[in-house]
């Protein structure tokens, strides 16, 4: 399993941080990224693999004015 958002989620098998936010329909020029409480910059997302009892924050950026 898997925290994502303070929702689990059943895990099997690594997928990168890119991976997993395209096939959720993120847009990552608009979000931050944070696992087990350690932001993970946007250039390693194609390199940093999620692991079983990960915890991962998706924040998304929302404008106003």
């Amino acid at each position: 399993m898997i925290t994502v958002n303070g929702k689990q989620i059943p895990w099997e098998s690594p997928v990168s941080v890119a991976d997993y936010l395209e096939a959720n329909g993120y847009k990552r020029n608009r979000i931050a990224v944070e696992i087990n409480y350690e932001i993970v910059p946007k250039s390693q997302y194609e390199t940093t693999f999620l692991q079983d009892n990960d915890v991962m924050e998706v924040v998304s950026f929302v404008g106003g004015g």
